[in-house]
């Protein structure tokens, strides 16, 4: 019987024999989710004894791992601002850079809910996250609103246009509790206005819109990681120069977004410069800033309605 160490060891070495970039981690990863257990525990006891039937979930797990499926795919779940969301092909692996998005989100909510009072009966602030995916902005925002006690003033409605993909949101918004501030429709963008979310229905213009839509260009979906093939494909691919669906959203924001609202956008790391160019054609007059990442590189596209500008937000 092997021990979690010399497991750990032959593990590493048949991920970095199949070129992996990060083996040891996901070695690390993989053993502790067959053992039951956490990182920690795998670090802190090489010499315990693992068992039959972990070696052999660890062995099972490793190569699918060296097939190039996703770590996150393998054991079900990914880390997300804090949270423990649950993931499979249904939809992409939430990115930490979308983080940033979220935090984004989370300011302007509570600059929003903190300006004036809120009598009984103030209509709550409306959120969309469009493309929802597995859910991970929209449950990410709502489990943070939650902890600080604002979650009633705020409903989301969370929508994609795979019915695969919302029924993986609802299933996350249901395990962080969630789901009465949450409603998931299956729908291309933005749901129309009075359409059923779940509980909710979609309003006729949101406060915010997040998005974190499809924006790898075409071309250059044949040259990324080996991973994104167990992703599906219609969540990555942008179009000719990445942009394609940023723009469709961004044709509905002057009827869909409230004249003091916001829209928050990912975009890829180089196209800081072609998104304000196609907010210039498409949303003449309206503002468009983006803001970078913790690497320095753009990430998120603030965009924000003419009304808006004119008060000086």
């Amino acid at each position: 019987m092997a021990s979690v160490g010399e497991l750990l060891a032959a593990g590493t070495d048949r991920l970095r024999a199949a070129d992996s970039q990060s083996a040891r981690l996901d070695a690390e990863l993989l053993l502790a989710d067959a053992l039951g257990t956490d990182r920690t525990g795998v670090l802190a006891h090489p010499d315990g004894l693992a068992g039959d039937g972990p070696a052999a979930r660890f062995a099972a797990a490793l190569e699918r791992r060296a097939a190039g499926e996703p770590v996150a795919y393998i054991r079900g779940m990914k880390e997300f601002h804090g949270l423990a969301l649950a993931v499979d092909a249904r939809a992409l692996v939430p990115r930490p850079e979308t983080e940033l998005l979220v935090d984004l989100a989370l300011e302007e909510l509570a600059d929003v809910l903190g300006r004036a009072p809120r009598p009984a009966g103030t209509p709550p602030v409306t959120v969309a996250d469009a493309g929802t995916g597995s859910g991970a902005i929209a449950v990410a925002i709502a489990a943070a609103l939650r902890r600080r006690g604002m979650a009633g003033e705020v409903e989301i409605v969370a929508s994609d246009l795979s019915a695969d993909a919302a029924a993986l949101a609802r299933e996350n918004a249901v395990a962080h509790g969630v789901a009465d501030r949450i409603g998931v429709a299956v729908a291309d963008l933005l749901p129309p206005a009075g359409e059923a979310a779940g509980l909710l229905r979609a309003p006729e213009r949101f406060d915010i819109v997040c998005a974190n839509l499809p924006y790898i260009r075409t071309g250059d979906l044949a040259v990324l990681p080996a991973t994104v093939r167990f992703e599906p494909l219609d969540a990555l691919d942008g179009g000719p120069d990445g942009l394609d669906v940023i723009r469709r959203l961004l044709a509905l924001l002057p009827d869909r977004l409230s004249e003091g609202g916001l829209a928050l956008l990912e975009i890829g790391s180089d196209q800081a410069e072609a998104i304000g160019d196609a907010a210039v054609a498409l949303l003449p007059g309206w503002g468009c800033e983006v803001v970078v990442d913790l690497a320095g590189l753009p990430r998120i596209a603030r965009v924000v309605p003419m009304r808006r500008l004119a008060h000086g937000s």
